[in-house]
C-alpha cells in the first residue's frame, strides 16, 4: 500500500526537491510538474505527509498547500 502526497508549491529548482525525496526511505516515485507547481510523491506507510512537508521544506522552498491521497 503506499499514500500520495500532492503538494502544491513554487518551484524554482525542481532537482533539489527531486533529489532529497528520493533519497527518503521507503519513497517509490516522485513526480514534479512545472506548469502546475506541484509535487506528488507515492511513498509507503513509513514517509508521512509531515515527513515530505519537512523534507521540501529543508531545500529552502515553500509549500502552499497539500494533501493526502489514500
Amino acid at each position: 500500500m503506499f499514500d500520495e502526497v500532492l503538494l502544491t508549491q513554487t518551484v524554482a529548482c525542481s532537482n533539489a526537491v527531486n533529489r532529497v525525496l528520493n533519497r527518503l526511505d521507503g519513497v517509490k516515485d516522485v513526480q514534479i510538474s512545472l506548469p502546475e507547481q506541484s509535487v506528488k510523491v507515492k511513498a509507503g506507510d513509513n514517509v508521512t505527509y509531515d515527513k515530505v512537508l519537512e523534507t521540501i521544506k529543508k531545500t529552502g522552498k515553500t509549500v502552499n498547500d497539500g494533501k493526502t491521497i489514500a
